[in-house]
């Protein structure tokens, strides 16, 4: 008995690596701890703009990010958004007219349902477009890190990522049960314009253990998801004819650390 207690006792002072490090960790206890007065945000990796098939990835200088043409992590989170603005970008710093956190009800002018909204319809922007842009924004967990960080896939990447939860949903899974791989390929919209799309495929299941952890994770994510407000990320469009507006809509990507993440603490 005392041998193994031993044995149990030096398995549980083995540094954890990956997803494991998780363990005895508290997202939202962490933060409302730390940033207790100061902005809590989430670092975003950038799509690329035209057809470069590289991400833009934080790095310890915000200046000079890291250019890499894939990465792995687990989608711990994800949702529609949506944003609309009545003119073309002017080079100002705007928000977007109307926006919505969830693609059912946008807050602006026009505002109200989404399904219903006449900017919600083909031929209303450019190239047969939609006036009001549908993207999708991912709440990432990169192996060996403890702060999520997110990317707003535009509405050209939609397609492959409905595909790829497909994929996943067929083997059993859940998108935060995988790794996934991001990487970036060459397309071309109906109006000749070359743009790069996400593409995605699943790199290993994750384990019981790990599972376990990235789940409480996840709920917490989804806690807090609605709470942050747009970025010029989640309105550029790489697909589009023309660059659209740069949008900063009040709260930009900050979390109250005070109203959310000592909700549930």
């Amino acid at each position: 008995m005392a041998k193994k207690a031993k044995e149990a006792q030096a398995i549980a002072t083995i540094p954890q690596k990956g997803y494991l490090m998780l363990q005895g960790h508290d997202f939202n206890e962490t933060i409302a701890e730390e940033m207790d007065g100061l902005n809590a945000f989430f670092e975003r990796i950038k799509m690329p703009s035209g057809d470069t098939t590289v991400f833009q990835i934080p790095s310890e200088d915000p200046d000079e990010p890291e250019l890499a043409k894939e990465f792995s992590a687990v989608i711990l989170y994800h949702h529609p958004i949506r944003a609309y603005f009545k003119t073309k970008y002017t080079g100002a710093t705007t928000p977007p007219d109307c926006g919505s956190l969830d693609a059912v009800e946008g807050y602006g002018n026009p505002g109200g349902i989404c399904e219903h909204c006449i900017y919600n319809a083909f031929g209303t922007g450019e190239n047969n477009s939609k006036a009001c842009k549908e993207r999708r924004r991912l709440y990432l967990l990169r192996e060996g890190e403890l702060f999520p960080i997110m990317i707003s896939l535009p509405t050209g990447s939609l397609k492959e990522f409905s595909r790829y939860l497909m994929r996943c949903l067929t083997k059993g899974c859940k998108s935060n049960a995988v790794v996934t791989r991001f990487s970036l390929a060459k397309a071309t919209n109906k109006g000749g314009i070359a743009y790069a799309k996400a593409v995605f495929r699943m790199e290993r299941k994750l384990t019981d253990d790990e599972m376990a952890l990235i789940a409480r994770m996840s709920d917490q994510i989804k806690e807090i998801s609605q709470k942050v407000g747009f970025e010029e990320a989640d309105t550029t469009d790489a697909e589009s004819s023309s660059s659209a507006p740069t949008a900063s809509v009040e709260p930009v990507n900050h979390i109250d650390t005070t109203e959310v993440f000592h909700q549930s603490a």
